[in-house]
């Protein structure tokens, strides 16, 4: 426990020390925003800073903190270091300077401002990869909150179609009418089921690893035979929206509509992504408890969690509320667990639609024209699905490609960041570091997994070899760059 508490306090001084710091740089000041310069009724109106703040939390959070900090666990206390360091110098500045960097540029979407820095090539690559994305995201979120709902009453593909039903009018109402307004209720869930869970841990004040004696890849350790990851990069592929996610850049800029003065940038992005790692670091914790605890790991004292170092992360999730909060506690804890993805899934569609009618400048005032984009997104997303639940592990095939594009979008993004701080001759180094790091993450990762390419030990080196590479060609642009101004 104390390897959290001092995670803890950690990610709060980030906020409050480094956050100030990353606002400093941006320079945010009183000139009048998007909401109020562009307002339409639709996208672009002004939210109180609270609901804003509540809307962008929901949006980024879906199940990543939850889920990815469970699977995360299993690799030991590391996890904590990855949460911590990564959500205060990658995640929450990627969050803050993208949310920004939009605002300034009028509310553009994320593939607009990759091609205003990053050339118009790049734009198109990752309009369509965004897009993509987006859908994925959107697919993932129906299924995950339909098997949870299901374990609690009512068939998986009644809840499907609900679920896309409300996906269908959340995504064409304007901002205000559902998300607006429904939105604070469930942030408010999925927070107190993380206070409550960690009032629990200090009441109960587990044996748990802690930093200094457990730094090594428990998992490996505790399951020699049939545990195949390796901390790099798995990692940091497996906590995403915990520490950096690049699904975070295609919703900052939903916000960044709707806020009346720069001066909430830094609560509402930067605290955001704060918040959501405070979440992962509760639930890495939960599960340490879960598959590490001593003198008993938590699976053998919760007689249903029969599959042991193995269960689920839902699994876990339901089987962890049920125990430690009891009835009410349980359910609302799982109304924050089935909220969190519903919502981010639904958000997922309207940036999708933003960024596709910002592409063809399509006017989203008359609804057809949102129907437009809408109806070949949904058609998409439903193939997808019936994909998925046709394939045995098609959940499974479609979240890893999800997790890998997901922290690819965010390399993109941190570029694209770098090369503005550049141009304003600012401290590029806030973006540059952690861009080189996720480079070499995600490019690692294609090499080695099971999944891409497979190249085991020949992986490592070629990940080496895209650092390098990313290095010489930044070097070489900042040359010429400063040569031609």
């Amino acid at each position: 426990m104390i390897s959290f508490t001092v995670s803890l306090v950690a990610l709060i001084l980030g906020y409050l020390l480094y956050g100030r710091f990353v606002e400093r740089v941006f320079g945010s000041d009183s000139r009048v925003t998007p909401a109020i310069a562009k307002a339409d009724g639709l996208d672009y109106i002004a939210l109180p800073n609270w609901k804003v703040f509540m809307i962008q939390f929901l949006n980024i959070a879906g199940t990543g903190p939850i889920f990815g900090a469970i699977m995360g666990a299993k690799f030991g206390p590391v996890s904590y270091l990855w949460i911590v360091l990564g959500c205060i110098f990658a995640g929450a500045t990627h969050d803050y300077l993208s949310g920004m960097l939009s605002m300034r540029n009028d509310g553009a979407g994320l593939p607009e401002l990759i091609g205003k820095y990053l050339g118009k090539a790049t734009k198109s690559v990752m309009l369509v990869f965004t897009v993509m994305l987006l859908i994925m995201v959107g697919t993932v979120f129906v299924y995950s909150p339909a098997e949870i709902l299901h374990s609690m009453g009512g068939d998986t593909m009644l809840w499907i179609v609900i679920i896309f039903c409300y996906y269908i009018i959340a995504t064409m109402l304007p901002i205000d009418k559902i998300i607006g307004k429904v939105y604070p209720l469930f942030a408010f869930s999925l927070l107190f089921m993380a206070a409550a869970l960690m009032v629990v841990l200090y009441v109960k004040m587990p044996q748990l690893p802690e930093l200094w004696s457990h730094l090594y890849n428990m998992g490996k350790e505790a399951q020699p035979e049939t545990w195949t990851d390796a901390i790099f990069p798995a990692l940091f592929i497996t906590i995403a929206c915990g520490a950096i996610s690049g699904f975070h850049a295609t919703q900052s800029p939903l916000m960044a509509r709707c806020i009346k003065s720069e001066k909430m940038g830094r609560p509402i992005f930067y605290g955001a992504m704060i918040t959501e790692g405070i979440v992962a670091l509760i639930w890495a914790t939960v599960s340490a408890w879960f598959f590490y605890g001593e003198p008993t790991p938590g699976y053998e004292l919760i007689a249903a969690a029969d599959k042991g170092f193995y269960t689920s992360a839902p699994t876990v999730v339901n089987l962890v509320c049920n125990d430690w909060l009891g009835v009410v506690g349980a359910m609302l804890a799982m109304l924050g667990v089935v909220a969190a993805p519903i919502t981010s899934g639904d958000t997922a569609f309207r940036s999708g639609r933003l960024i596709v009618a910002e592409w063809l400048k399509l006017d989203q005032r008359p609804i057809l024209k949102r129907l437009y984009i809408c109806i070949p997104m949904f058609l998409c997303s439903i193939l997808m699905l019936v994909w998925q639940i046709e394939n045995p592990d098609g959940f499974n095939t479609i979240w890893q490609y999800f997790g890998w594009s997901n922290q690819a979008l965010s390399v993109f993004t941190l570029w694209t960041l770098t090369v503005y701080l550049v141009r304003q001759h600012k401290p590029y180094w806030l973006t540059l570091i952690p861009a080189l790091f996720m480079t070499t993450v995600c490019s690692t990762f294609l090499f080695v997994s099971k999944q891409a390419f497979n190249m085991g030990e020949t992986g490592y080196c070629l990940g080496g070899v895209c650092f390098v590479v990313a290095c010489v060609w930044f070097a070489l642009w900042l040359r010429k760059a400063k040569a031609t101004e």
